[in-house]
């Protein structure tokens, strides 16, 4: 029996080659359009629903084939299928199942929600306060389950990044809301566009401050750990804060224009309460594009020379690895 098993694995890796690199994505990261139909394929929204069988399923699966182990009858876009529902839900340092809301897939039904919602209640200060601390309490999740490095926060520095994060997002919010007072009432639409934009600078540094203060694990292009960098943290983080404003721009800047429009006409005038179902339909489609392409914008192994790295860790890397000029690192999301 124990031959025939045997057997069947050397005939299954016959049909499946072991060779195939999935530890990186199936199409070339190096170029813009690789990277966004890898994010395609990472964000989309229907990985939300796939059941815990299905997930540990195809974990099983990456996980045997990076061993040498083939599945019987498993074919390379069977295998490809499992590494993306397994990047889609477990931590690519870790190894950790993440919280459902904070994984990407989750992004496009939240955020649409979340942010028609903002766009829609925008008038009233209760209204701005608790949609802004909605958004943001959902963006220290998604924060925090996509940070780079496989180093937890303790409780204690998760509660205070998160209250930071949120009470500098409302504030923000309510500042800009009073600004725009004596504006043109379009102006006022794009509140909260300019509230996000300005907490994604508050929000994600706070709630990813160990890196900043510890490093981030870096690594050669084979993948050896070399030590933890501050300078690559600071790298990915402002990487990561582009992309997020970057999300945000198509998604709270049409839809207010469009809505500003429709909102004159007849039909909403009498049925006031489809305002919320299109604009939240609105940043929906927006989302479904820009979450993947503005994903795209960085490579998520990011990289950093040597030279720009700590004088601390560049001597560690000269002796250990002298050749080594480039360091790599996962910047997160």
């Amino acid at each position: 029996m124990e031959v025939n098993c045997i057997f069947t694995s050397q005939r299954m890796s016959s049909d499946l080659p072991l060779n195939i690199d999935i530890k990186e994505p199936r199409w070339d990261q190096g170029t813009f359009m690789g990277r966004a139909k890898h994010f395609f394929t990472v964000t989309d929204p229907r990985n939300v629903f796939l059941s815990s069988e299905v997930l540990e399923d195809s974990r099983r699966i990456v996980e045997n084939y990076r061993v040498g182990i083939v599945s019987p009858g498993l074919t390379e876009d069977e295998l490809w299928r499992a590494k993306y529902v397994y990047d889609s839900a477990f931590h690519p340092d870790t190894g950790e199942k993440m919280i459902l809301v904070g994984r990407m897939s989750a992004q496009v039904p939240m955020n649409m929600t979340i942010t028609g919602c903002m766009l829609t209640f925008y008038r009233s200060t209760p209204a701005v306060v608790f949609w802004q601390w909605v958004n943001q309490s959902f963006n220290a999740v998604v924060n925090y389950t996509n940070r780079s490095g496989d180093a937890p926060m303790t409780v204690n520095q998760l509660g205070v990044a998160y209250a930071s994060a949120t009470t500098g997002a409302v504030v923000t919010a309510l500042g800009l809301k009073s600004l725009t007072k004596h504006l043109p009432a379009i102006m006022g639409r794009f509140v909260p566009f300019a509230a996000v934009a300005a907490a994604n600078c508050i929000n994600i540094p706070f709630m990813r401050q160990r890196e900043l203060k510890y490093g981030i694990p870096v690594t050669d292009e084979d993948g050896k750990r070399l030590g933890e960098s501050t300078s690559a943290a600071q790298q990915a983080i402002v990487q990561v804060i582009v992309s997020r404003i970057g999300m945000a721009v198509p998604a709270m800047a049409i839809p207010p224009v469009i809505m500003n429009a429709l909102e004159k006409r007849a039909f909403l005038k009498r049925y006031p309460v489809f305002s919320a179902p299109i604009q939240v339909g609105l940043v929906g489609f927006c989302l479904v594009f820009a979450t993947p392409l503005c994903c795209a914008l960085f490579p998520q192994k990011s990289s950093m020379k040597v030279s720009s790295l700590e004088a601390e860790l560049q001597a560690q890397i000269h002796e250990r690895s002298p050749h080594t000029a480039v360091v790599y690192f996962n910047k997160g999301l």
